[in-house]
């Protein structure tokens, strides 16, 4: 081995001494402020600006297995190559080049490969560094509408962007997905609430605050409302200040993914580009496209009488729902005990959730829904009392939905009775219609999904 080749740097990491070969240097820099990646590994600190371009920033002493110390004055970031690029390698300290007497040796492109997937051959020389960027042409600038999520600085295509509102009354939806906050009247129909800092892996804020926004965007015919901590700026960013993501930032576990960097004019500062195509994975992408929100239905004219619809109303913890008056034959006291429901040995239920028992109903055994598994609200449950809502399908089949109250009847006309969004919708189809009031709106439950939903778990456990 040449004496160039064994020019080790040796630096500390974890409280440990590590040497790393210099031909894999490229520089050592300071620490400085950092950009959080979603969904990133734990070793992933984050991303930094560097010579015009989004350099990854990777905690050596986590690839390595070990807990890092605490930086002090003499921390560093070490720049090495990788066959994607570069990376930087931040330590405790640089103690010194030389032949890395007693450290332990790594191949920086080999661990980051190992321990981050970026692609790299073990002990490569540094690929050659890029040309500077050319200056872009006239009317290559991009508009950008820029919003904070947990402190972070994020952006989407100002095309995408049908408005920026304030956040309404937010009504909850149980069973969704985990980023859906609820939904909310927009527009005469209704518009989805998705929290940005779910998808992108982000603490959330407890409380919204007065700064809080929505920002409104479209993923093919369906309207999606972000709630962002602020809306910050319109930003215009030129063609060569947006560069793509770091390959290391592809291999996130969650759903949104960041189409690009964008690199603000003062050149400490980055920005994460997202699109609206990628902000969910690919299957929640696929139904949303297919449902629809109805949001783009016509405001239905004035002049048009419309038909009621009565619908009982009932309480969960601390939100109302409704289900159409038609399909209730009766409402009785819940029972304080619901007997068990048979299943065959080794049987399974189709939704476990669906039926918690059986009650007598004038002799014959009708099985009970539990409302409060299946829909899963917040706040307490009564302690004592409870009623069941006795539903009747169109096939003459009956069941029981147990509530915590009933709350009287209503009736809205068409123009009121909006379907709910297809990220409502969660498992099954059990609240697709929602009815809007002055005072917010009611979710109406399906009383032919539901009882079908019934039936299957009724079946699976048929002996």
């Amino acid at each position: 081995m040449s004496r160039a080749a064994a020019r080790l740097l040796t630096v500390t990491a974890g409280g440990e001494g590590v040497a790393i070969p210099a031909a894999a240097v490229r520089t050592v820099l300071r620490p400085r402020p950092l950009t959080r990646l979603p969904h990133a590994p734990a070793a992933l600190l984050g991303l930094a600006a560097h010579r015009g371009a989004a350099l990854p920033v990777v905690s050596l002493a986590r690839l390595l297995g070990r807990e890092p110390g605490a930086p002090g004055p003499g921390a560093r970031i070490v720049v090495v190559a990788t066959g994607a690029g570069e990376a930087g390698l931040f330590v405790e300290s640089v103690a010194a080049l030389g032949p890395g007497d007693g450290a332990r040796a790594v191949e920086p492109g080999a661990l980051l490969a190992q321990g981050l997937g970026m692609e790299a051959a073990a002990g490569e020389a540094p690929a050659p560094r890029a040309a500077p960027t050319a200056a872009p042409a006239p009317g290559t600038v991009r508009s950008f509408v820029a919003f904070a999520v947990a402190g972070q600085d994020f952006a989407l295509p100002i095309g995408t962007v049908e408005a920026v509102a304030r956040l309404p009354p937010v009504t909850p939806l149980p069973g969704g997905e985990a980023a859906m906050l609820g939904v909310a009247p927009y527009r005469g129909g209704l518009l989805p609430l998705v929290s940005p800092h779910r998808l992108l892996g982000l603490p959330a804020p407890a409380v919204p605050s007065a700064r809080t926004r929505i920002v409104v965007t479209r993923l093919g015919a369906l309207r999606v409302g972000l709630v962002a901590d602020a809306v910050t700026a319109v930003l215009r960013l030129p063609a060569g200040s947006i560069d793509p993501v770091p390959a290391v930032l592809t291999r996130g576990t969650g759903e949104a993914r960041v189409e690009a960097i964008g690199r603000l004019a003062d050149g400490a500062r980055l920005v994460s580009i997202l699109s609206p195509e990628r902000l969910f994975d690919a299957a929640t992408t696929a139904r949303l496209r297919a449902g629809g929100d109805g949001a783009d239905a016509p405001e239905p004219a004035a002049a048009v009488a419309a038909a009621e619809e009565r619908v009982v109303l009932f309480r969960l913890g601390g939100e109302t729902y409704g289900v159409p008056a038609a399909a209730v034959r009766e409402v009785a006291r819940r029972p304080p005990r619901l007997s068990a429901l048979p299943r065959a040995p080794g049987a399974v239920a189709v939704a476990p959730d669906a039926v918690a028992g059986l009650m007598s109903l004038r002799g014959a055994a009708l099985p009970v829904i539990e409302a409060r598994c299946r829909f899963g609200p917040e706040g307490r449950a009564p302690g004592r009392g409870g009623r069941v809502l006795v539903l009747q399908g169109p096939g003459g089949g009956l069941a029981g939905l147990a509530v915590d109250a009933t709350a009287g009847m209503a009736a809205f006309p068409a123009a009121a009775l909006v379907p709910a969004p297809g990220l409502a919708i969660g498992r099954g189809a059990v609240l697709a219609r929602a009815a809007l009031r002055a005072e917010g709106m009611v979710l109406l439950v399906d009383p032919a999904a539901l009882l079908e939903e019934a039936g299957r778990a009724l079946s699976a456990g048929a002996p």
